[in-house]
């Protein structure tokens, strides 16, 4: 009953890939990160299907961190954005968070608190991404500062690369020069990896990898590769049709007019729109599977609907399924005919598009 738009979840997919990424840094310990809701997957039922495999998770901030536990997960859980007022620290010591530490105030609040229980600090260099973290030259000073308090259980060497899916990249050689060289008289684990490190930097994956979009069967490179070509699709974006029209040669479809037939056509109205999270920049031509067929997206996307072409496609009749990207069709290239990348296609999946689990 109802609109049939949804996001099919294959949990056992997330499983596959998590187990890759462990599989591939058999050295190094594996945070599963389920930020942004799991990339639009869900974080809670994502985190409570991993729990028994991973040692932590990774979210963005206290809020994705406190759902977590309100929703029964007593793993540890890193906050990757760190904590962003003094008195949040009382929080993140009584729930067992972690917590990422960038810059220096960070440092002196934590010296200063009141806690119940010492922190695990993530110590986070800005190696060159100029985005969040310590400088190099005073990265080893703030590390003896944390190590100095009672306060701090803990501590790992952190950072973030930018180049990492450039896997020929002489920017990312650069931030490991300087990681490693402002890190190499401190005793204390490393993180660097994220997921295209884990897949495709081997030398990288020092203690701890920090897998995200590999989760959920993304590849974060341009071209194939061969782990990231291992990986099993989490989402299953899809709907069905809801109106069949037959039009002629000039007819126009859609908002704006914007697609004219030079031929006569059959075409299919789909309920699946940018109010869904599909992109309104899908182009004519984007690519969709209907009944397991591949065509294409025809005329602009409107906010609860599309038009994909049935033209050449035998034995569509209405209720016939649409696959937006999934098993099927990869998100990869769904993103690159909408001019941007898998992480936005599956973040953007709003919440009126029901989350099916199997």
């Amino acid at each position: 009953m109802g609109r049939a738009a949804q996001a099919v979840i294959h949990l056992s997919a997330i499983r596959h890939n998590y187990r890759l990424a462990k599989r591939l840094a058999s050295g190094a310990q594996a945070i599963a990160v389920v930020k942004a809701d799991a990339y639009g997957h869900g974080s809670a039922e994502v985190a409570r299907f991993l729990e028994p495999e991973t040692v932590a998770f990774g979210v963005a901030c206290i809020e994705e961190a406190l759902e977590l536990r309100a929703s029964g997960i007593t793993k540890p859980i890193l906050l990757l954005e760190g904590f962003f007022t003094e008195d949040e620290l009382a929080v993140v010591s009584a729930n067992n968070f972690w917590t990422a530490v960038h810059r220096p105030e960070q440092i002196t609040w934590i010296e200063q608190a009141v806690l119940t229980q010492p922190l695990n600090v993530w110590l986070k260099m800005d190696s060159g991404m100029h985005r969040l973290g310590m400088a190099p030259e005073t990265y080893a000073a703030e590390f003896k500062r944390l190590k100095a308090s009672p306060n701090v259980e803990s501590v790992v060497l952190m950072s973030h690369l930018a180049c990492a899916d450039e896997l020929e990249s002489a920017y990312t050689y650069q931030q490991i020069a300087a990681f490693d060289q402002a890190t190499s008289d401190l005793d204390a684990p490393h993180s660097i990896a994220n997921s295209p490190a884990t897949l495709g930097w081997p030398s990288l994956h020092r203690d701890w990898v920090r897998p995200g979009l590999m989760l959920y069967g993304a590849s974060p490179f341009e071209d194939a590769h061969e782990y990231a070509d291992q990986l099993m699709p989490a989402m299953t974006l899809q709907s069905e049709v809801i109106a069949i029209r037959e039009i002629l040669a000039g007819d126009a479809v859609g908002y704006g007019a914007s697609f004219r037939a030079d031929k006569p056509m059959r075409i299919g109205t789909v309920a699946m729109g940018y109010g869904d999270g599909y992109p309104r920049h899908a182009v004519t031509g984007t690519p969709v599977m209907v009944n397991g067929q591949r065509t294409r997206i025809i005329g602009r996307v409107s906010m609860d609907m599309c038009g994909v072409d049935l033209t050449d496609i035998a034995g569509v009749e209405i209720g016939a399924t649409v696959e937006f990207w999934g098993a099927n069709l990869a998100v990869e290239e769904v993103a690159k005919h909408c001019g941007t990348i898998p992480y936005t296609l599956l973040t953007c999946v709003t919440k009126r598009v029901p989350r099916v689990y199997c």
